[in-house]
């Protein structure tokens, strides 16, 4: 058989570069060690009134995505950043009803109940630069094929002890007031989360109609 042409040759290396890898760039995201750590809240993210699947049943809830700071579990993630403190969250439905998660955390935070009155409209975002302590747990998923990190609890700083100061901006997203800028720092998969809620189909902008659209 002759040899391949240079032309031919071209076209076999350009099919044989075409090679899938393991780079090792999909390395498993390194979780926050477990156990209780001090923390700062630094973000909060209005979901919206979303559906959830929930044992097998569908649910709708407002939701709200809090995150906290652990200024003293650093790591370096990305180098031209140096050392940064892990964060983690935790999402909410948003009520202060008796018997909601968000009431149980916020009142062991703040180390008391909330009077009846106090709980009718209580505004979370007061919660943004507080300091508190998180405590933290690992749980595999329903498949065993993941291991997810969970905040368990929340406690006050113990007397005596103060949180360093604040690495991450602090950062606001409410339907109040949308930021499209600020929504578009999101992660993706939070963002998908957003647009699927009823808050987005209601703030998304009515098209106009112009005159040349008419049919007639």
């Amino acid at each position: 058989m002759a040899d391949p042409s240079t032309a031919e040759q071209l076209l076999i290396h350009n099919y044989m570069a075409i090679t899938a890898t393991s780079s090792g760039d999909n390395k498993p995201k390194e979780l926050v060690p477990e156990g209780n750590h001090v923390a700062r809240c630094v973000s909060m993210v209005q979901i919206g009134t979303v559906e959830e699947n929930y044992l097998n049943e569908v649910k709708v809830a407002n939701k709200v995505r809090i995150t906290w700071e652990l200024p003293q579990e650093t790591r370096v993630f990305n180098p031209e950043k140096g050392e940064q403190p892990f964060v983690v969250n935790k999402e909410y439905t948003l009520s202060m009803h008796e018997k909601a998660s968000l009431r149980g955390d916020l009142q062991r935070w703040r180390g008391k109940p909330f009077t009846d009155e106090e709980a009718k409209a209580f505004d979370i975002t007061k919660l943004l630069g507080a300091a508190c302590m998180v405590n933290v747990v690992h749980r595999r998923s329903a498949d065993g094929l993941k291991t997810y990190e969970r905040v368990d609890g929340i406690t006050p700083m113990p007397k005596g002890m103060e949180c360093p100061p604040q690495v991450n901006p602090t950062f606001e997203l409410t339907w109040e007031d949308f930021d499209m800028d600020k929504f578009l720092t999101l992660p993706s998969f939070l963002q998908d989360k957003i647009r699927s809620s009823k808050e987005w189909a209601a703030w998304q902008p009515v098209p106009q109609t112009t005159k040349d659209d008419l049919p007639f």
